[in-house]
């Protein structure tokens, strides 16, 4: 039977020194691992004391560090004291409602000015060469 840690347990081991993590609902002990880890202590070290489930998953490592983690293991987590994951819900914006009129106009007179502005142009061209 291993032992079960609250997640205030496992907060408490949250050094170079102590380093304990939460993964998939155990406990591990990584401490003598930081050094060997191929990302780097650093990344350890910014999950330590807790859930760093989401962590490990996102970066899919290979089944030979999921078999090392045995060495490691420490217990499981008590999963009342994990707070539950809450999902991003954006707030509520008003719906605009565009009115289709002024989309119109917008659409006609982004063909009619380049028209007007080329017509000018050949205009004063035109008008310029007969006077000459």
């Amino acid at each position: 039977m291993s032992k079960v840690f609250t997640l205030a347990e496992v907060a408490e081991h949250n050094s170079a020194k102590d380093c304990w993590l939460v993964i998939d609902g155990k406990v591990y002990d990584v401490t003598k691992f930081l050094e060997d880890h191929p990302g780097g202590d650093e990344v350890l070290l910014s999950a330590v004391g807790k859930d760093a489930t989401d962590d490990f998953e996102d970066v899919g490592h290979s089944s030979s560090a999921r078999a090392m983690m045995d060495e490691f293991y420490v217990g499981d987590i008590d999963t009342s004291t994990v707070p539950t994951k809450t999902e991003y819900t954006p707030p509520k914006q008003p719906h605009y409602n565009q009115d289709k009129t002024s989309e119109f106009i917008i659409k006609v007179l982004q063909f009619l000015v380049p028209l007007v502005i080329l017509g000018v142009a050949v205009g004063i061209r035109y008008y310029t060469k007969s006077s000459a």
